[in-house]
Formats: structure tokens, sequence, C-alpha cells
């Protein structure tokens, strides 16, 4: 006789609104949660204006009011609204208060680490999880790197390292069509970065970086695709310091769709990644996937993420980065090796091995309870 399934409650508000890194992560794992036999699974979300889907239980609490309450008492608790969960997995650094025990996803700890530059509503995200980490939860992390620094700035062993899946495949070359908003770069070579200006993205070291290497190849062309944030001042200020013939070879489209995304990746000589933390990095991911080299700063999980199929650079120096991506730009043996060493470094991901090890989780965390 089989053990009956276990009840999950899962955060499926990543899934609402733009899709970030975070909503990848929650649609791989919700996909590969669904197939396994050991679980079941009910999506639950915050939020006063996303509309549900009819699978989909929003909680009678706004997003807004939750994160301002939860941050500082732990009332209400949601068991009430969850029906028979018997586990809840928190998939975007919060879980809401209940008696039942609780996983919560950590993806990187910059916000823990320099809170100074979380806007408010990360700020109180912070204080949320370490609320819930007080009261028992686990923590749920992508890496070792990441595990490293949620212990110390969590002050728990509860840390679990789970490697998350791959990201989706792209679509085939035929599926793409040439976006509009790239047409200008349509036949160019071109470094892309995408992501949002956020100052743990370091876009504005990458500008400086592109000074360099535009000034020696006429030709190349920078791209970045990502939304304005909190460092995106600074990624001005960068641009309108290049010389006038280099800015004039910087595109800045904004945030793009995953058709465009995907255009851009297939496109690109190389994708630039100058972070200064990561905890997982499926952009790197991506770019393999599209067969694009990729260049990065060694920090975080970038290194055991991106295994030998990313050109890893130690220090935080501009001079260094444009040494990076001229080499990569080569049509040498570097740029050869480093895209066959990134088609092999995908496979190591797997969707379903990461739901296994979180089911494992669950029920861990579930026997613990007294």
């Amino acid at each position: 006789m089989t053990d009956p399934a276990l009840r999950l409650a899962l955060d499926v508000g990543p899934l609402y609104g733009h899709r970030t890194g975070v909503g990848v992560a929650v649609d791989g794992l919700f996909d590969a949660l669904q197939r396994s036999p050991a679980v079941d699974v009910a999506g639950y979300l915050v939020s006063g204006r996303a509309r549900a889907i009819e699978e989909h239980r929003r909680l009678p609490i706004p997003g807004i009011v939750a994160s301002h309450v939860w941050s500082r008492v732990d009332h209400p608790r949601v068991d009430r609204w969850l029906g028979s969960a018997e586990v809840i997995h928190g998939t975007n650094y919060v879980a809401p208060p209940s008696s039942l025990p609780t996983i919560i996803s950590v993806y990187d700890c910059w916000f823990l680490r320099h809170p100074e530059c979380a806007n408010p509503l990360v700020r109180r995200a912070g204080q949320t999880l370490r609320r819930a980490v007080a009261r028992g939860a686990w923590v749920h992390v992508s890496s070792e790197a990441t595990a490293v620094q949620a212990r110390e700035l969590l002050e728990t062993d509860r840390v679990i390292m789970i490697h998350l899946g791959p990201p989706p495949p792209p679509p085939p070359v035929s599926a793409l069509s040439r976006p509009l908003i790239a047409a200008r770069i349509a036949g160019r070579q071109f470094v892309v970065a995408i992501g949002t200006e956020e100052r743990r993205k370091d876009v504005g070291l990458l500008v400086q970086a592109f000074s360099i290497v535009g000034a020696d190849a006429p030709d190349i062309w920078l791209v970045l695709a990502g939304a304005r944030g909190d460092d995106s001042d600074a990624v001005d200020a960068a641009i309108e310091a290049l010389p006038p013939i280099v800015r004039s070879r910087v595109a800045r489209l904004g945030p793009v769709d995953d058709n465009t995304k995907h255009w851009l990746l297939r496109q690109a000589s190389v994708l630039a990644y100058p972070s200064l933390d990561e905890g997982f990095g499926f952009p790197i991911l991506e770019a393999q996937l599209a067969a694009t080299p990729v260049v990065a700063r060694n920090v975080g999980a970038i290194a055991e993420i991106a295994g030998t199929g990313a050109h890893l650079v130690d220090d935080r120096d501009p001079e260094q980065f444009a040494l990076g991506l001229q080499r990569v730009l080569d049509p040498g043996s570097t740029r050869l090796t480093l895209i066959e060493s990134g088609n092999r470094n995908v496979k190591r991901f797997d969707w379903d091995a990461t739901a296994s090890d979180l089911i494992e989780l669950y029920d861990r965390a579930r026997r613990a309870v007294p």
C-alpha cells in the first residue's frame, strides 16, 4: 500500500505579471511537482490585484498589506485558507505566518547583506523572512554559495541546497521573428546584457568595459535589455561618459518579451554578466542553450552554475572585464570551447530531480514537527 500524497500549498504569485527569474523557477518547479505522484500541490497567491486562475487560491489579504503586517507580527495566520495543506512552500523569499511546516526559497542574499541598497518592499520581505526562520521555517537555496551566506545571515542550520532545473529551451530559430525593437542591430555583432538595471547587476561596469572594447573594435555594439532600476542613474552617467563614436553603438532596449530575449541571445556574440553577486543565474543557462558564450564575474554561484561554459573575470575592474570580452569575441578556440562546454553544462540541471529533492525536504519538515 503506497503512502498518500503529501498535500502542499505552493506560492504561485511569481507566475503572475512580468515573468522574472523567480517566475521561471516557480513555473519549472510547479510543472515538475504536478508530474509527481508523491505530492498533491495546490497553488496560492497573496495579491489584491492579480486575477487568479480557477485552480489557484488567492488569500484574502492584499499583498501590500501583507508586506507591512507580516514583517512586524505573525498574524493573521493563513491555515484556515489553505484547506487540508500539510506543508507550505513560499517560493519568493517569504511565506505567510502559519502553524504548518514551512519551506522558503531564497535565491540570493544580496538584499540581506546590503539592506541599504534595497527598496522598502524588499527590506520588509527580509524582515518577514527572518521572522519565519525564527518560527522554524526551513530555507531552500539553489546554490552552495547562497547556502553559506544564508546560514550566516539568517543564523540557522535549516538551510538545504537543491539546484533548480534549466530554463525553458529556446524556440526553434524558424519560430523567432526579428523583433522591431531590435531592428537597428540586426546583422551587427554585439555584446548583450539581460536584466534589470539594479545595483547588483553592475551594468555601469559593463558600459565602462565597452568603452575599451568599442574603441578597439568599431563594428561591435553593446545591447542592454532590461527595465530601469535602482542603478539606472549610474548607467546613464556611464553611457554619457563614453566617447560619442562609442556611445552611438549602445542600444538600450528597456524590458523585452521572451521572443525578443531569445532572438537577442541567438544573435549575440557574447552574453555579458558582470554581477556583484548571483544565487543562480538563469541568463547564463539561457545563453548556453542558445550556443552563445558567456563572460561573467566570478562571484556568488556563477562558477558553480556556469561550470566550464563561461569565461570568468575575478576582479571588479572594467579593463579586466574588457579583456574577457575581447578574448571571447575573437573567433578562436576559446569561443568554440565555451560554446561546447556550455552545451554540456546545461544538461546537469533537471526539474524532476529538483522536485524529487524538494519533496524529500517537505517530508522532512513535516516529520520534524513535534
